[in-house]
């Protein structure tokens, strides 16, 4: 039998059994749906998680501390040693420093991080109004959303205002745990305006050290920021570092463990899918099995006249595996429908409540090319058993079959 008689007689189904081929195509497909809507979700809050904490420059730095038990100190001698290392390509000195700061007629005790421009972006942070340059501005500070919502102001409105506030500083010659027991306070003179805002919960903001460097001449830096020139050489500089007796951490560490944690989360989604998957390939299973016990009669015509048994399978076989790529698309369609439209109403929602805007769910090409492969997979192996069952009647019981 040639090729293009087997693909006529393999869809004949939606001619001669439109209704019971739909459904069980679109019984499939929102089993696919299902799987592709719920995994899609987790796809997409692992998207929102790594682009709210991750930058390109980020996921090249270094955190780096020291460890008081051996001895380190993060001091200016440690900076040029670091700096000096094959791999590193910049190092930002930081002092986390409490202050009160003081905006308008409010004031509120926070936390200052007393560095340069550069740590932003090596930090992941993002401005949401107003520029970072305050290295080229140095009385300019970029302070966090929780300012916008304690002066109950939109954060557009906080750019230019001006700021006062006081430091927190250790009284001794380190940031030793002896010497931050007591903290003096230290007022600054001059005045700073906000430069721009970031997107942080805690009441804190970043200011250049230029200009304060006589407050800190002889305290250690707090953290060290080190930028590493590219991955490959990241964990190559982490290791030196720590055999140096320093205590050293990455984002891209953390990237690794919120993958490896939302791989868990898609795996569990997923099998909740399965299980609207295996309902409608039991359907399915059952849809060819009817068809076979109907066809019978046409069977023993067919092989009287000629096919021959692989002939009949092949018949069988190509009708499910049609039927299973039509539910895999179907699927696609419902799945992605269902998420956009899932992602419409909650950001409906949130920004009726004052929240932001994000988009929950995420396809990935890769994905969906994968759904539509076990999709043609799970019909061809749905219709195996009646296929093989179809193509060893014996033609002279068929045609006797009543």
């Amino acid at each position: 039998m040639q090729k293009r008689d087997l693909l006529k007689l393999s869809t004949r189904m939606f001619k001669a059994r439109t209704g019971r081929t739909v459904l069980t195509i679109l019984g499939m497909g929102i089993g696919i749906g299902a799987i592709l809507f719920l995994v899609g979700l987790g796809y997409g809050l692992q998207e929102v998680l790594l682009k709210t904490i991750t930058t390109s420059d980020s996921l090249l730095a270094l955190d780096v501390s020291a460890d008081k038990e051996k001895g380190s100190k993060l001091n200016s001698e440690a900076v040029r040693n670091i700096e000096s290392q094959d791999g590193v390509a910049d190092i930002v000195p930081i002092h986390d420093v409490q202050v009160q700061i003081k905006i308008e007629d409010i004031s509120a005790d926070g936390a200052a991080v007393v560095s340069k421009p550069a740590l932003l972006k090596l930090e992941g942070k993002k401005i949401i109004a107003g520029s970072d340059n305050f290295e080229e501005n140095p009385n300019e500070i970029v302070i966090s959303s929780a300012f916008s919502n304690l002066l109950n102001l939109p954060p557009e409105d906080l750019k230019g205002k001006s700021v006062n506030f006081s430091l927190f500083l250790p009284s001794g010659e380190n940031t030793g745990e002896a010497a931050s027991e007591k903290l003096e306070r230290k007022t600054v003179d001059s005045a700073y305006k906000i430069g721009g805002v970031i997107e942080n919960e805690e009441l804190s903001f970043y200011v250049s050290g230029a200009g304060l460097e006589h407050l800190f001449s002889k305290i250690e830096y707090s953290r060290l920021k080190v930028k590493c020139r590219s991955s490959d050489v990241l964990d190559g500089v982490k290791e030196k570092l720590i055999g140096n007796n320093f205590l050293v951490s990455s984002l891209s560490d953390t990237v690794k463990e919120v993958n490896k944690m939302f791989r868990v989360v898609k795996i569990i989604l997923a099998l909740f899918g399965l299980v609207a998957l295996l309902v409608s390939a039991i359907g399915m299973f059952n849809t060819m099995t009817v068809s076979l016990l109907e066809r019978t009669k046409e069977i023993g015509i067919m092989k009287s006249i000629g096919a021959s048994d692989k002939d009949i399978l092949f018949i069988f076989l190509i009708e499910s595996t049609i039927m299973g790529f039509l539910g895999g698309l179907s699927g696609i369609v419902l799945g992605i429908f269902f998420g956009k439209s899932a992602n419409l109403i909650l950001n409906t929602v949130a920004r009726k409540m004052g929240g932001q805007a994000l988009s929950l769910f995420y396809f990935p090409a890769w994905f969906l090319l994968f759904i539509i492969g076990f999709s043609i997979l799970i019909g061809f192996l749905t219709g195996l058993v009646p296929a093989r069952r179809a193509s060893v009647i014996d033609p002279l019981d068929a045609l006797r079959s009543k």
